[in-house]
C-alpha cells in the first residue's frame, strides 16, 4: 500500500469508524484530515493522533453545505499542497416503516449520504485531476447490496454510492483516480447502538432479538464487524498502486451477503 505522506480527507472522522480510519492512516505514515461537523471533537481527534507521533489536521465540514465542503478541501490543499485520498464516511441512520417515513427525514438522510459524497468528491477531484492521482473510497454497507425493513432511505443511499463509484471509476481512470466502496456489516458504534431500541420498538421484539435475529442472523458466526476490520478495507483501497480494483466494492460482514 502507498500511504506514506498521503493526505486523506476523512469525513465524519471525529468518532466511530471514521476515527479509526484516521488513526490507522496516520499509523501507516499518512496525514489524515479530520473533517467533521463537530470541530471541537475533530480537533481533539487530531490532537490524539499528534500525541502518538502522527500528523493530522482538523476542518469543520457539514458535507451537505457546498461552501463549507469547498472551504475544507481548499484549506487542506493550502496547508499540504494536495489531497490524495477522500474517504466519504459521514452518515446517519433513521428508521421507520416506509409507510410512516417522514419526507423531511428521508431527504435529510439522502442529503448526508449522497449529496455529501457528491460534494466532497467534486471538491477533491479538481485537485486530484491536476495532480494525476487520487483515491476515493465511499463508506457503503451490506445495504449497498441487500435490503432490510425500516431503512428505505439508508438502503437507497447505500445502493446509490455503488453507482457514483462506478461512474467515477470510468471518468477518473484517465487521471489516475480510483473509486471504491467498502460495505460493512453491523459495527457496534453509537450509530448502531441507537438503532437497537428503535428497531425493537418498531418491530415489537426485544433488543436481544434485534441483535441476534435481525442484525447478526445472516452472519456465519454471529459476530459484529469491528472498526478495525472496516479500516483495513478502506486502507486497502486507499493505498492501491494501480487501477486494478477501481469500481469494485468489498463486503466486510462475517459472511452476511456473499458476492
Amino acid at each position: 500500500m502507498d500511504l506514506k505522506d498521503r493526505v486523506a480527507i476523512i469525513t465524519g472522522a471525529a468518532s466511530g469508524i471514521g476515527k479509526e480510519i484516521a488513526f490507522r492512516h496516520a499509523e501507516a505514515g499518512g496525514i489524515p484530515v479530520i473533517a467533521d461537523l463537530n470541530l471541537d471533537q475533530a480537533n481533539a481527534t487530531a490532537e490524539e493522533i499528534k500525541a502518538k507521533g502522527g500528523q493530522a489536521f482538523a476542518v469543520a465540514m457539514n458535507v451537505t453545505d457546498e461552501d463549507q465542503v469547498e472551504k475544507g478541501v481548499a484549506d487542506t490543499v493550502a496547508k499540504y499542497g494536495k489531497v490524495d485520498i477522500l474517504v466519504s464516511n459521514a452518515g446517519i441512520q433513521i428508521v421507520h416503516p416506509l409507510v410512516d417515513f417522514p419526507f423531511a427525514e428521508w431527504k435529510k438522510l439522502l442529503s448526508i449520504h449522497l449529496d455529501g459524497a457528491f460534494l466532497t468528491t467534486k471538491a477533491c477531484l479538481k485537485y486530484m485531476y491536476k495532480a494525476n492521482y487520487g483515491r476515493v473510497v465511499y463508506m457503503g454497507s451490506v445495504h449497498s447490496h441487500e435490503a432490510s425493513k425500516l431503512k428505505a432511505p439508508y438502503v437507497t443511499a447505500k445502493h446509490g454510492l455503488l453507482g457514483l463509484a462506478r461512474v467515477l471509476a470510468k471518468e477518473g481512470a484517465e487521471h489516475n483516480v480510483t473509486a471504491n466502496v467498502v460495505c460493512p456489516g453491523f459495527v457496534m458504534t453509537p450509530l448502531v447502538e441507537k438503532q437497537i431500541p428503535e428497531q425493537a420498538r418498531a418491530l415489537g421484539i426485544s433488543e436481544a432479538d434485534v441483535v441476534s435475529k435481525v442484525m447478526l442472523k445472516d452472519t456465519v458466526d454471529g459476530q459484529f464487524t469491528t472498526v478495525d476490520d472496516v479500516a483495513n478495507a478502506v486502507l486497502f483501497f486507499a493505498g492501491a498502486t494501480s487501477n486494478v480494483y477501481t469500481g469494485q466494492s468489498l463486503v466486510v460482514s462475517h459472511g452476511w451477503f456473499m458476492q
